[in-house]
């Protein structure tokens, strides 16, 4: 049984994601551990990571997700082992997850250092148990150049096994294989992918939006599956708010007070919006959830004020549910049309 080290430059480079996306378009058997959790997920009185309790839904592993991971609190695992036992317990773990499995995909931290304290960053993991490394570098032409540039050291040294990067999230496509393919096969790293950037990746749904600000769906229930393209705080007058050209953006999600029924019917008549979310814990009258329950629009009441909400959208990152049939689709497409599949085969 093969395993493969999956890393990042950055955080948000979309390694859960490519994962997803070469494991169906593989067509094999894979095991999945996360020996380090960064995406925490409290359910049932259980600390989980979220990418660990994703790829054991949606490939039907058999694993709890805690299983799957060491621990989370670098402190404790620091009291917990050393670098021996660290690496005892990672062998271990693989070892459990890769029964019955072709290969098993090691998905590490937010970036290469994550970790390094612990001896889990993915660099020590690889010079440790010999396991390949491959390294999604993504975000714009400037920062993938840069974290390009600086994978070099490990390439030319003796400290992991680099098997290459897939470049992900790439805006302009062609023009970075044009610009910058020459330069990075000259730096020696081995390009196994260039991915475009895909907006509707990037969209939320409304349940992942009702999920993290932990409210209550009074209306619209059915609409929770629907995306999240644009947001709009209505704390204007209606009359500016209907003059305002945010508000005939589609796939909408509008913020407002639960006490302006005045503008929350606008939006509701205006059309193209995804849901609303009431601030201040103000449940509107009967006739607004009315009004929303026919259209299907969710109507999500919270308690924070209408700028704290706001604040706390903006921070919400898209992930990937095990719901979203949709966005898997894509990016099994993508894996198939500009990842090298034969390459990773050969890896795994």
């Amino acid at each position: 049984m093969k395993s493969l080290i999956i890393a990042s430059t950055r955080e948000d480079a979309g390694k859960t994601s490519l994962i997803i996306g070469l494991a169906t378009a593989l067509k094999r058997r894979f095991g999945y551990a996360k020996p380090l959790g960064d995406r925490f997920l409290y359910r049932k009185k259980r600390l989980w990571d979220y990418d660990a309790a994703l790829l054991t839904r949606l490939f039907e592993l058999g694993e709890e997700p805690e299983s799957i991971s060491l621990g989370f609190d670098h402190s404790k695992l620091r009291y917990m082992y050393d670098r021996s036992g660290v690496f005892d317990a990672l062998r271990g773990m693989v070892d459990e997850v890769g029964k019955g499995r072709d290969a098993v995909f090691i998905e590490c931290g937010k970036d290469l250092s994550f970790g390094a304290s612990v001896h889990l960053d993915p660099l020590t993991i690889s010079q440790e148990t010999g396991m390949p490394v491959v390294i999604v570098a993504g975000g714009g032409e400037n920062e993938i150049a840069d974290d390009l540039a600086f994978i070099k050291r490990f390439v030319t040294s003796d400290e992991a096994t680099v098997a290459g990067v897939i470049v992900n999230k790439v805006t302009h496509l062609e023009d970075f294989r044009d610009t910058h393919l020459s330069e990075i096969e000259e730096i020696g790293v081995e390009v196994l992918g260039t991915v475009p950037f895909v907006p509707d990746l990037a969209t939320l749904s409304v349940a992942t939006v009702a999920d993290k600000l932990f409210s209550r769906v009074i209306a619209g229930e059915e609409g929770l599956n629907t995306r999240i393209r644009n947001v709009v705080v209505g704390a204007m007058s209606v009359h500016a708010a209907m003059s305002d050209p945010r508000i005939a953006l589609p796939d909408k999600l509008v913020i407002s007070s639960g006490d302006r029924s005045d503008m929350i019917l606008a939006v509701l008549d205006a059309g193209n919006t995804s849901a609303i979310v009431l601030t201040n814990n103000i449940v509107p009258p009967p006739n607004v959830a009315a009004k929303a329950a026919e259209l299907g629009v969710p109507l999500l009441l919270v308690p924070k004020d209408t700028y704290e909400t706001a604040l706390q959208v903006e921070a919400i990152h898209p992930l990937l549910t095990a719901n979203d049939d949709d966005k898997i689709e894509r990016l099994t497409a993508l894996a198939m049309e500009h990842i090298d599949l034969e390459r990773f085969r050969a890896l795994l």
